[in-house]
């Protein structure tokens, strides 16, 4: 997130400043708008550096949530355009699909579209999707649909859309407790480019409500997938739920469960068993 984009996506967090014209956000519709990156290179080092902070391998294609930081710049610049109706800080991740119809080999060109729609209540204000279509050449190669939560008055009769619906009594976490070091944010935002201040440091996590800062949820899922990438298909949808932040430094305890389709897995609090994330993977 570079910094003239960060700033332009700060601003309408800022009490008196978000009022002015240009940076005040309507809460209005969603723009009619299709946002494009072309002919990406998906370059060696690149997926090295990624690979390396999420805990894949080195190999010769990239990991499967790797082509959302390819298009990671595009959702920031979709919701820093003034005709946005909410402002990109203070907008939450609430889940995540991946659905990678074949692995994309280091070398190759990826071009990149984005797309919003399904603005609807849910209990806790308004949600909706952000959705990414990755291609080579013309053959669909990569989706994503990330969907966002602005707080705000909700309707208590309309649930938020999408939870992945997997009941946590069913798996008990037994795998491995990580620990999380406090750069964790930092490094993940040097790599991904997603420098929002509630992963960087204590202070700025605090200026936006945060007892400290918080892991990126995308990290959080690629970690997931890390742990289980050598048991999964190369042609695989990956669906998560983000629950409760995993405040840095900190511990998780990953979980999973094979299932006739793939996977269910977890990320807990170690001391409570509270869910930081919960997933699942199905084979295509």
């Amino acid at each position: 997130m570079a910094l003239p984009v960060m700033l332009k996506a700060a601003l309408p967090a800022i009490p008196g400043v978000n009022q002015l014209p240009g940076i005040k956000k309507t809460g209005g519709t969603l723009p009619d708008l299709t946002l494009t990156r072309d002919d990406v290179v998906v370059e060696r080092a690149a997926v090295q550096r990624y690979a390396e902070v999420c805990g894949f391998p080195h190999r010769d294609i990239a990991p499967v949530p790797y082509l959302h930081m390819l298009a990671f710049p595009l959702h920031l610049q979709l919701m820093t355009d003034a005709r946005f109706p909410f402002p990109a800080i203070g907008s939450v991740h609430l889940e995540n699909t991946i659905v990678q119809h074949r692995p994309v080999a280091i070398g190759e060109t990826v071009s990149l579209s984005l797309t919003a729609d399904n603005l609807r209540a849910s209990t806790k204000g308004r949600a909706w999707d952000m959705n990414v279509t990755g291609t080579v050449d013309d053959e669909v190669v990569w989706e994503s649909v990330s969907t966002y939560l602005r707080v705000g008055k909700g309707d208590p009769n309309d649930a938020v859309h999408g939870d992945p619906g997997l009941q946590l009594e069913k798996i008990v976490a037994k795998g491995p407790v990580w620990s999380l070091p406090g750069d964790l944010g930092r490094r993940y935002g040097a790599v991904s480019g997603d420098r929002n201040p509630i992963h960087l440091y204590p202070l700025t996590a605090k200026a936006l409500g945060f007892p400290r800062h918080i892991a990126h949820g995308m990290w959080s899922k690629a970690r997931c997938i890390a742990a289980l990438e050598n048991r999964l298909p190369d042609a695989v949808k990956v669906e998560v739920a983000f629950k409760k932040p995993i405040f840095l430094p900190g511990k998780a305890q990953f979980g999973a469960e094979q299932t006739a389709t793939g996977y269910d897995f977890t990320l807990l609090n170690p001391k409570n068993g509270a869910p930081h994330l919960l997933g699942r993977t199905t084979a295509l």
